[in-house]
């Protein structure tokens, strides 16, 4: 199996200060956050340092190495367990770290390749279809693209290819789909 370098760094999606409200009353509570890794779109579940305060949208180091705000990571989450506004701020966040790293996601276009001979990963993007897929490919062959605004030039009628990308990443996270572009399977 191919293995993906671990997450370095998380987004804060939501930060409770008392941890979860439907714990059990007797046990003890701790501070909790919920994060999404900004790499492979993983959804955590962090445990910070006593005494620190996180904040929605704040950007955490989270890697190997000494950590200044997280103790430790508890683990992976579902997409259905996150709370209310972590669900609420995962579109704006996923929105966020795909127009900070818009050439990793433009890259794709230029390197999408066939699952089997009946599908190509460009296909797996929402509202993407054959004539998309086969405009693009004829595209990149002349010249590779270079931002998401060459590409909605270049191809007719394309849908947005980040929210193309931002759903495809919601549907990944959901466990719906088989095959994973984004995420970490």
């Amino acid at each position: 199996m191919l293995q993906y370098p671990k997450e370095e760094k998380a987004v804060i999606l939501d930060f409770l200060p008392n941890g979860y409200p439907f714990e059990k009353s007797g046990a003890i509570k701790f501070p909790i956050a919920q994060a999404l890794g900004n790499f492979h779109f993983t959804l955590l579940e962090l445990i910070p340092k006593k005494g620190i305060f996180l904040q929605p949208y704040e950007e955490i180091y989270i890697g190997e190495g000494k950590r200044d705000k997280i103790h430790h990571i508890k683990g992976r989450l579902n997409l259905k367990n996150l709370t209310q506004t972590a669900s609420a701020e995962l579109n704006f966040v996923i929105k966020d770290i795909i127009d900070k790293n818009e050439e990793k996601f433009v890259h794709f276009f230029n390197e999408a390749k066939p699952l089997t001979t009946r599908m190509h990963q460009i296909e797996l993007l929402p509202g993407f279809g054959k004539k998309h897929m086969w405009q693009i490919i004829e595209e990149r062959r002349e010249t590779p693209f270079e931002s998401f605004t060459d590409l909605k030039k270049r191809v007719k009628l394309l849908p947005n290819p980040k929210q193309a990308i931002i759903k495809r990443i919601i549907k990944e996270l959901s466990g719906e789909e088989k095959h994973h572009l984004f995420t970490e399977s």
